[in-house]
């Protein structure tokens, strides 16, 4: 028999083995686990009833039509582990997670809460999609979820929107928001931007800025409100830098100075604050449609900006509207163009949008085309936590692409050029009202 001290000694070496073993499993999941919150990364794809989702995840699942996707981005092809993290369960129920054609059918019970395990499944390179269908519910919702979190052996890196700091769950949700910067001489008193945009069909989800007109102090271009509006939209910056227009100092204010018919003006907020116009006009997908701005200051101390829209379906320029600048001196700078949604519960969906034909006019009336442009991003796009963005020089145009969870990203900052048409604008100024 062995000794009373071997024994002892045995016992203390099969505890300091097996919590080695306990702890480096710890530790490994630990290292190996990444947490996907829905707060900022998911959409209800399907139902007629809209449900609730905030940045605490998915707090209404009422109806048996609603479904729901839960997007992110892996660098590689592989298998992982896949468990919810459940709010409180009211009621039992029974939910449909798939996977790339993967499905597994999971069982709540009434009280459950906190991690709650689905089953393997495997990755794809690039973008993925887990869908959640409700199947059977005895309480008022299917379940009330706050993440998801994938377990995996070996290297695993995903792009997501990862946290909610600066409120980062609702930008990511919106979607990375690309910009086309085009090249400009640094000398010259520029006072004319034409631009010419196509938004091809079916490119065009509600909640989409296509921006074709921008300078340093505003932007100029069209937009989908809803499904029967669609506006023109021109909008200047205060000097006085607030998110609320009421607090703008009065000799700071933006001052509009004539409109066209139909405009509306007044005053906007929350992204900067100053004057805004719009004429609500049902533009159509898919036809080519004319954009000319000027910059210019009044010698006085302050600057007039003036924006003309020229649809096909009326064959004239019309006056959006010119505002006057308080405590500005400014010509035209920063001639570029964006692409935005302004809706979160659409930043799943893909738009894109072609630039052509774009010219300067300096305040002599000489004409330049320019032929180059810089794609950037916003803060979501530049912390890669969405990567479906693009943009650059196709067919021969500008063009700027984003939503729907592409895998072809643009590289940021890069360079583009497109071939120059040297097809001068034909506009006649005089009869421009």
């Amino acid at each position: 028999m062995l000794s009373m001290d071997i024994r002892f000694s045995l016992v203390l070496l099969m505890t300091a083995v097996c919590g080695n073993f306990l702890f480096a499993g710890v530790d490994r999941q630990a290292q190996n686990s990444i947490e996907v919150p829905l707060g900022g990364n998911t959409y209800q794809t399907k139902g007629g009833n809209k449900e609730e989702v905030n940045a605490d995840g998915i707090l209404s699942w009422k109806n048996a039509d609603s479904e729901f996707s839960v997007y992110f981005k892996s660098i590689v092809a592989k298998e992982i582990n896949l468990t919810l993290e459940l709010l409180p369960q009211e009621g039992a129920a029974r939910i449909l997670v798939s996977l790339n054609g993967q499905t597994h059918e999971v069982e709540l019970k009434a009280g459950d809460s906190g991690l709650i395990d689905v089953g393997k499944l495997n990755l794809v390179f690039g973008y993925n999609e887990i869908k959640l269908q409700g199947l059977e519910k005895a309480g008022s919702d299917f379940a009330n979820i706050k993440s998801l979190k994938i377990s995996h052996e070996g290297e695993l890196a995903l792009d997501f929107v990862k946290d909610n700091i600066d409120n980062r769950f609702y930008w990511g949700r919106r979607g990375p928001s690309v910009h086309l910067s085009y090249t400009l001489p640094s000398e010259g008193n520029f006072k004319w931007f034409y631009n010419e945009m196509t938004v091809p069909t079916g490119e065009d989800p509600v909640g989409s800025y296509f921006m074709a007109n921008g300078f340093g102090e505003g932007y100029f271009g069209i937009q989908v409100n809803s499904e029967s509006e669609r506006r023109i939209l021109f909008s200047v910056w205060s000097p006085f830098a607030t998110d609320k227009p009421g607090d703008i100092p009065e000799d700071q204010k933006i001052k509009l100075l004539k409109k066209g018919a139909d405009v509306y003006t007044g005053e906007f907020g929350n992204e900067g604050s100053g004057g805004q116009s719009y004429l609500r006009y049902n533009w159509v997908a898919g036809n080519t449609y004319k954009f000319l701005n000027s910059v210019e200051p009044d010698g006085k101390g302050n600057t007039v900006y003036t924006a003309y829209f020229f649809a096909p379906e009326l064959g004239e320029w019309m006056l959006i509207a010119s505002f006057l600048r308080p405590k500005t001196d400014n010509w035209y700078k920063r001639p570029h163009s964006f692409l935005e949604n302004f809706i979160p519960e659409s930043g799943n969906l893909e738009r894109r949008v072609f630039y052509d034909n774009q010219w300067m006019a300096d305040s002599a009336g000489n004409w330049m085309e320019l032929t180059e442009a810089k794609f950037t991003g916003d803060d979501i796009a530049k912390r890669g936590y969405r990567k479906d963005f693009a943009g650059g020089s196709d067919t021969g145009k500008f063009f700027l692409k984003n939503g729907g969870f592409f895998n072809d990203a643009t590289e940021l900052q890069s360079m583009h050029q497109r071939t120059g048409k040297g097809k001068v604008p034909q506009i006649d100024f005089g009869k421009l009202k």
